[in-house]
């Protein structure tokens, strides 16, 4: 298909033919990872210092408190496979008893169903609407808690089923999965991008 300019130069548009979500997981993995929403293959943005410091950090405070009594398990991009989509949240949290194990024990590098618990970092030049529609797509599949964290604006989008998303700031307290003994507070998410 060809469009003429104004200025009278041809100006090819290629188009692409869709791929299916199955012929789409067997492409080669990437890094950053690619995608796949509605059809669309959409590449994630390379993550910067500050989306790295919190990602790290929540992986590691979630799993003190939960790893050595198998409680649950947040894995940083993690690529998840369910309804029609293939998604690498910034951090997905299982519940114990929802991560796949092989026959010998180990963790399974396919997971094809959505996390209990999802947190996306809002990245610079992100389209915050694409993460956003990440975390109700999840939530839509089951998962029970989305964080959607904005460290531009110190501030956190909580999305729980059945409830009109909060933004959270400051001192509130975050909520988290019920079996999950943990308190956090959006100040004191971002006091961790304070390394010095």
């Amino acid at each position: 298909m060809f469009v003429q300019p104004l200025n009278k130069t041809k100006v090819s548009i290629l188009t692409t033919p869709k791929l299916t979500l199955e012929e789409f997981l067997q492409l080669p993995e990437t890094k950053p990872g690619k995608e796949y929403i509605n059809g669309i293959i959409i590449q994630k943005p390379m993550p910067k210092g500050r989306h790295s410091r919190l990602q790290s950090k929540l992986c590691n405070v979630i799993n003190n408190v939960v790893e050595s009594d198998k409680i649950a398990y947040a894995f940083p991009e993690l690529r998840c496979t369910f309804g029609g989509r293939s998604i690498i949240p910034d951090v997905a949290v299982f519940l114990w008893e929802n991560i796949v194990f092989s026959d010998g024990g180990e963790v399974a590098d396919d997971f094809r169903i959505r996390p209990n618990w999802v947190i996306e970092i809002l990245s610079p030049n992100q389209k915050p609407n694409k993460v956003i529609g990440n975390i109700l797509h999840c939530l839509s599949s089951g998962c029970e808690l989305g964080w959607f964290i904005d460290p531009d604006d110190q501030s956190i989008l909580v999305f729980t089923n059945g409830q009109q998303p909060q933004l959270l700031q400051n001192t509130d307290i975050l909520p988290v999965l019920a079996a999950i003994d943990l308190e956090l507070t959006a100040d004191e998410i971002f006091s961790w991008l304070k390394m010095g």
